[in-house]
């Protein structure tokens, strides 16, 4: 099922679209209108779908996206969102992943690829690519994770990085 719903941060409108079943099986949202959150829906629908986890789109009201705004907004601890996801589709590695830095990197805080990949013992380049396959953006913040020089990329947009980044009040770009 999916839930769709918009809140304003500052003077920011964000729509937060969740994909659920008995968990959430994936979130997406845009600052971009409901046209670029339609794209963001069918890449996740199709990332998930690739990965083997059945996605159904019929519309219902949910809490789910309020959660996501509060974990966003600072009201609600992004490790205690961890419960409400299902890991369907994800690796051992990625859930890993995905578990150490919602639990070890907190609000305001950023890390380094590098950093993260030395606390789980593997590569920088396989901790981007868990960051990039992440279809639970907000709860699992992967926006925290920047390069050793400058912010890092983001999908869908690297200013969508920098304004998380600055809701939760980090001021600059390096760990």
């Amino acid at each position: 099922m999916i839930s769709i719903k918009s809140f304003q941060i500052g003077e920011k409108e964000i729509v937060i679209a969740i994909l659920f079943d008995k968990k959430i099986q994936g979130i997406t949202f845009s600052f971009d209108g409901e046209q670029f959150l339609q794209e963001r829906v069918n890449a996740l629908v199709e990332h998930l779908t690739n990965r083997g986890v059945k996605v159904n789109l019929e519309e219902r009201d949910s809490e789910l996206p309020a959660l996501v705004y509060k974990i966003l907004i600072g009201e609600i601890r992004n490790q205690d969102g961890l419960e409400y996801l299902s890991f369907e589709g994800t690796t051992p590695f990625e859930k890993k992943v995905y578990e150490t830095l919602t639990k070890k990197v907190k609000r305001g805080e950023v890390i380094t690829y590098g950093e993260l990949a030395k606390m789980l013992r593997s590569s920088p380049r396989a901790i981007g690519g868990a960051m990039k396959r992440n279809p639970y953006p907000i709860i699992v913040p992967c926006h925290r994770v920047i390069a050793s020089n400058n912010i890092g990329n983001y999908t869908p947009k690297r200013e969508y990085k920098r304004f998380l980044l600055e809701t939760e009040g980090v001021k600059t770009w390096t760990s």
